[in-house]
């Protein structure tokens, strides 16, 4: 039902419109690439260029209309297409007279300006829907009206021409970081992500990961974690992710006693955590590295730790849940083995391998992605015999595509970028948040959850780390937080709206698909995610998590906090070898908290209790014994 839902949203094209929308698409990709490769490309054409592209295809594919009719642009679609000719071109052929302009813009200057904005707000809001929308409108109003808020968040207000300047006619807002950090960062692997699809990655890591489950309870959904957690690297969208695995694996899931919402529920869980999954982290690695000045590979080492503790810990309430309730494996449905799934896919991994060596040795993100493509297509080539042109544009197509879903939030991320700045509001939400923390840095942590809730609905990983990252990165920089653990927090935290109610999409797309309850879903799938929430308060309490100690506190570090993991999923799911008595699921909480505090006889208590529970499960019991 969602996905039809998803469906209806796009245009439908047939015959020489189809065929005309999937070249401009495959245009897309291909300017993608030739900016890849040369980057000195004059910047204002680049970015120009690329938001002309985005608009133009975003406003034709994406309706304003409900129910378009087929090969069919309504009027206003098109009155809206050709404003953003007029602007992009505008702003590209006249650009170095106009920033000699800067501060006193002329008439057309502000009326192409204020045509761009409104064009921004509009594609934004017709892909992603109105929560980044309405941040940026709320930032556009409170720039023009601030003065009439009083006290520490009033202004003394700006003209709609310092807006303009802001936002179109100089280089912070459109044509500033947002639009580099798509084309240098996200849509090179986007462009990957869609090649891999192309030459089959996606089913060949699911199949690698039933084949590798196929033997143990539970299996399809350990299955969904698998190839959840290969693919969310590359894609960088758990709602994708959701979409290509979850058609697989959520019937199998219900085929073997799972219940639909629980299926869902685990489904947009592994998608969810794949966004942060090393080596590419769906893209949000080099984001932060923009933002923190931090090595790509430093980030990626220490991202590797936490990614497989939170895997660890939902595999854990995966298999506690089957063993509960007596849920089977897959054994008897004919899989192929792991060795034979490889013998037929080694090649993505060769893909994926040639990306990180590309890395290393210190060129650019987009470069590496490029060299995967080539990589794939190559070998590609020589396992069908032939140079397959169809593949490649068919690929080209899908990239462009995809590249909507994140090119669209460039006008929104623009206008946030540049009027945090002009009227700084981002210096005052900063004294507003270190204000309700009161000093306290668990406190701010929570905080930082909620914000990165609200404002990142909807949102990837990539998008909504950055407008997290504007909002309440200053305000852990002024508390003392340390720069790469302020910002981990808020990568982990940024994901989280993907899973959380109200408007869990990857939650809803796995109900959808499981045809289930999309709140009861949702709700579930914040009980497997729980390492999503725990983890971001580790990373400051127990540095080690992060690297940022001896070697001997970080083996301590993850050893403790594994375990707690565990026994926290234990004591939840009431289930350890067999269900625990009441008496046990309370010693596996205590357990639980004493082994995530920092100290060494915390940790000793919190190793103990989970001991004697260990021990307790081993040893048989009567029935009537339990609670």
């Amino acid at each position: 039902m969602l996905e039809e839902e998803a469906q209806e949203k796009e245009r439908k094209f047939s015959g020489i419109p189809e065929r005309i929308v999937n070249f401009f698409l495959a245009v897309l990709s291909a300017l993608i690439i030739y900016w890849t490769v040369y980057m000195n490309a004059d910047v204002m054409w680049k970015y120009g260029l690329y938001i002309m592209a985005v608009f133009c295809l975003t406003l034709t594919i994406y309706p304003f209309e409900k129910k378009p009719r087929l090969n069919h642009i309504s009027l206003i679609d098109w009155i809206l297409i050709i404003g953003s000719i007029v602007g992009s071109v505008y702003a590209i052929w006249d650009y170095q007279d106009r920033f000699m302009r800067l501060g006193m813009l002329n008439d057309v200057d502000i009326w192409m300006g204020c045509m761009m904005l409104v064009l921004g707000l509009e594609v934004g809001r017709r892909v992603i829907g109105w929560s980044l929308t309405l941040v940026s409108l709320v930032l556009v109003l409170y720039a023009l009206f601030g003065f009439i808020i009083p006290g520490h968040f009033g202004h003394s207000g700006f003209d709609i021409e310092a807006v303009i300047t802001q936002v179109y006619a100089g280089m912070e807002g459109y044509y500033g970081m947002s639009a580099k950090m798509m084309i240098m960062y996200v849509a090179p692997f986007v462009l990957m992500g869609a090649f891999l699809e192309q030459t089959g990655a996606g089913d060949f890591f699911i199949r690698l990961a039933f084949a590798l489950t196929r033997n143990t309870v539970g299996g399809p959904a350990k299955a969904a974690v698998i190839g959840s957690a290969l693919l969310g690297s590359i894609s960088g969208s758990a709602v994708a992710n959701v979409s290509s695995t979850g058609v697989l694996t959520i019937p199998m899931m219900k085929k073997v006693g799972y219940r639909p919402h629980v299926a869902g529920a685990i489904e947009a869980a592994a998608s969810t955590g794949g966004q942060l999954m090393p080596p590419i982290m769906g893209a949000v690695a080099f984001l932060m590295a923009e933002f923190t000045q931090i090595p790509y590979m430093t980030i990626v080492m220490v991202a590797t730790g936490p990614i497989i503790l939170y895997y660890i810990t939902l595999m854990a309430f995966i298999h506690f849940e089957a063993k509960k309730q007596n849920i089977g494996h897959m054994g008897d449905m004919n899989l192929p083995p792991a060795s034979k799934v490889c013998r037929e896919g080694w090649h993505f991994f060769v893909a994926i391998m040639v990306i990180i060596a590309i890395m290393a040795c210190g060129y650019s993100p987009g470069l590496s992605a490029l060299a995967g493509i080539i990589t794939l297509i190559v070998i590609h080539s020589i396992k069908t015999r032939k140079f397959d042109l169809k593949m490649i544009y068919d690929a080209m197509v899908l990239g462009g595509r995809y590249s909507l879903g994140i090119g669209s939030l460039v006008g929104c991320i623009g206008i946030i970028l540049s009027l945090v700045g002009l009227t700084g509001v981002g210096l005052k939400l900063s004294w507003l948040f270190t204000n309700l923390a009161n000093g306290s840095f668990f406190i701010a942590i929570i905080l930082v959850g909620l914000i990165s809730l609200i404002l990142g609905m909807g949102l990837a990983s990539g998008p909504a780390y950055i407008v997290t990252a504007i909002a309440v990165g200053p305000a852990l920089a002024d508390m003392g937080f340390p720069l790469l653990v302020a910002h981990f927090i808020m990568m982990w935290f940024s994901i989280d709206s993907e899973i959380t109610p109200p408007v869990g999409l990857a939650s809803i797309v796995g109900a959808g698909i499981a045809n289930a309850d999309p709140m009861k879903t949702m709700c579930t799938g914040v009980k497997y995610a729980k390492a999503l929430y725990i983890l971001p308060f580790l990373f400051y309490y127990r540095p080690g998590l992060l690297l940022q100690s001896t070697l001997d506190d970080i083996v301590i570090t993850y050893i403790t906090v594994l375990l707690g993991l565990i026994a926290f999923a234990a004591a939840w799911e009431n289930y350890l070898f067999r269900r625990t008595t009441l008496i046990e699921r309370l010693m596996l909480f205590a357990g639980a908290i004493l082994l995530f505090l920092p100290g060494d006889w915390l940790d000793f208590g919190g190793l103990a209790l989970f001991a004697i529970v260990y021990i307790l499960q081993k040893r048989p019991q009567p029935a009537t014994q339990f609670i």
